[in-house]
């Protein structure tokens, strides 16, 4: 009996761009009228994760600045960068799937270039906690310090 390979864990870009994944996120976010909808939204996209592996779940992932625990792991494949996340905390999984639907897939240029200013527009950080808002915004740096590395030869 042949065993299935483990599924994906990086995720696929939805939109063809971090700005059209951004203003995805934002028309979502809209047509929910009260923060606790938009918490559960956020949630939801959490769960939706590809499973993270659990060998990752190490200090060597952690990301550092968050309250919570954070891990994440990215692959360069064919001149893009595709991200792995998870959290131990059900809303931050969701703001790790929120950052990964804007910058896993693309290419290392626009995820530089796509700051994490998107978070305050959509208005994010002032619906979080300051220790939360801190850790999404760490969270953001991140992928965006991987983006600028060099790729491994």
């Amino acid at each position: 009996m042949r065993r299935m390979a483990p599924p994906d864990p990086f995720v696929r870009p939805e939109e063809s761009s971090a700005a059209d994944a951004i203003a995805a996120i934002g028309e979502e976010l809209a047509v929910l009228d009260d923060w606790m909808d938009r918490y559960q939204y956020i949630i939801e996209l959490g769960r939706k994760l590809p499973p993270f592996p659990e060998e990752w779940a190490d200090d060597a992932h952690r990301v550092p600045g968050c309250q919570s625990r954070v891990w994440m792991e990215a692959t360069r494949r064919e001149g893009r960068l595709f991200f792995a996340g998870a959290s131990d905390a059900a809303i931050v999984s969701g703001l790790v799937a929120l950052l990964l639907r804007v910058y896993s897939g693309r290419p290392p240029a626009e995820i530089a270039a796509t700051g994490p200013e998107f978070l305050k527009q959509l208005g994010l950080i002032e619906a979080l906690s300051t220790n939360r808002g801190n850790g999404i915004a760490a969270m953001a740096r991140k992928l965006r310090e991987l983006a600028t590395l060099e790729p491994a030869a």
